[in-house]
């Protein structure tokens, strides 16, 4: 479907200590099964190397917090959960979303594998297990009594190599009425909005609502209910519960949205054919603007260090020559470097100290977030621009 060249681990920050060091770097291809349309990445690094330790923190964006505190109150007024409700997260990072049940009285309980990230959690009174969330996890859980009403796991389906496992251990530790939501960005936007960047190693699968309840029903979950949602450019929350639970009947979102990915052809190989010549044009016009503002003395920062801007990056070989310096206010990323292209990362004050005369937004789902907290640019006639799904300056 698409070949982006060799690239590191899109999370995989460098120290300045480690700037003399060699970095690892692996092929990022992507492929499509054309028996079952799972879109997949060969895996090079095992999870446990990639996750183990992790730079990414939920809670530095305002509006991810807003959409976790929304979900929480809607599933806590949807399915009556009380203080004798149990609700586990897989992936529960720093506490992010849980934190919204625990301030409503509800038990709680967090699954994460990146212990530098679950020993945040802890700080904040979020109790979680260091752990990855597997069959075997979850029979342990089961026989500690952790067995939930409601399990949430957050762009995580993405990230995990053996996705079978992980679909059957969900549905061991759910009680026999309970709930399963998963939120995951939407294969359908992807490939419509040329979306390549959120393509990188730690994202083992890329998902459509018919995948989906495929792996599900092969493991006795059933989906009954799908939203699509905004995040990520784009992403779906389904629901599921176990298949012989007839309380909640199919509904008609899960249908209709079906026979839309049908329509789209995403099970269709022809469909994924001319994804490459897409993503070519989006390097070509990033390139184009980046070269000629070099060439007419304008200056160009970044703000943002995700995953996705690692990938757009290397791929289009951009380093700080292009671009000078990128800007994140998390503070585990802040004095060090992007792997691969070696762009440094400061603090959001260092684009008021510098004024370049433009700002590229590299989480671009972002965007109108980052260009809000960045408005005063507009003092110097700086402006924005967002590279996907087209180049745009604002």
């Amino acid at each position: 479907m698409a070949d982006l060249g060799t690239s590191p681990l899109a999370n995989s920050l460098i120290a300045p200590d480690q700037l003399q060091m060699m970095e690892p770097t692996y092929p990022l291809r992507v492929y499509v099964c054309g028996r079952c349309f799972l879109v997949q990445l060969q895996e090079f690094e095992s999870a446990q190397h990639i996750f183990g330790d992790y730079s990414y923190f939920s809670s530095y964006s305002e509006s991810w917090l807003r959409h976790c505190e929304i979900f929480s109150q809607r599933m806590i007024a949807m399915f009556g959960l009380t203080a004798e409700s149990k609700v586990v997260e897989v992936a529960s990072n720093d506490g992010y979303l849980l934190q919204y049940f625990a301030r409503a009285g509800i038990p709680i309980l967090g699954i994460e594998p990146a212990a530098n990230v679950a020993a945040v959690a802890e700080q904040r009174g979020i109790p979680t297990d260091v752990s990855f969330f597997s069959v075997a996890t979850a029979i342990r859980l089961g026989d500690a009594g952790q067995y939930a009403d409601l399990i949430v796991a957050n762009n995580v389906l993405a990230h995990v190599p053996d996705i079978n496992d992980f679909v059957a251990a969900l549905r061991y530790l759910l009680k026999p009425q309970g709930i399963v939501t998963i939120e995951f960005p939407h294969l359908l936007n992807l490939i419509a909005l040329s979306q390549f960047d959120t393509i990188y190693h730690e994202h083992f699968s890329y998902l459509s609502l018919g995948v989906v309840q495929r792996i599900l029903a092969r493991h006795g979950l059933m989906v009954f209910d799908v939203e699509e949602l905004s995040t990520h450019g784009g992403s779906l929350r389904i629901f599921a519960q176990r298949a012989e639970n007839t309380i909640r009947p199919k509904g008609v979102r899960v249908r209709e949205l079906r026979l839309r990915e049908q329509r789209a052809g995403l099970e269709d190989v022809a469909a994924y054919r001319n994804f490459q010549q897409r993503i070519v044009e989006i390097k070509l016009g990033l390139l184009e603007f980046l070269v000629g503002a070099k060439r007419a003395g304008k200056r160009v920062a970044g703000y943002g260090a995700p995953a996705k801007g690692n990938t757009l990056l290397n791929y289009c070989g951009i380093g700080p020559e292009l671009l000078e310096y990128t800007v994140d206010l998390s503070p585990h990323k802040q004095t060090h470097y992007l792997p691969g292209v070696r762009i440094p990362v400061y603090s959001p004050e260092r684009i008021f100290e510098t004024r370049p005369d433009f700002v590229l937004i590299l989480p671009w789902n972002l965007r109108d977030e980052i260009a809000e907290q960045m408005r005063d640019i507009r003092r110097w006639n700086g402006r924005f621009a967002v590279p996907v799904p087209k180049l745009e300056i604002f």
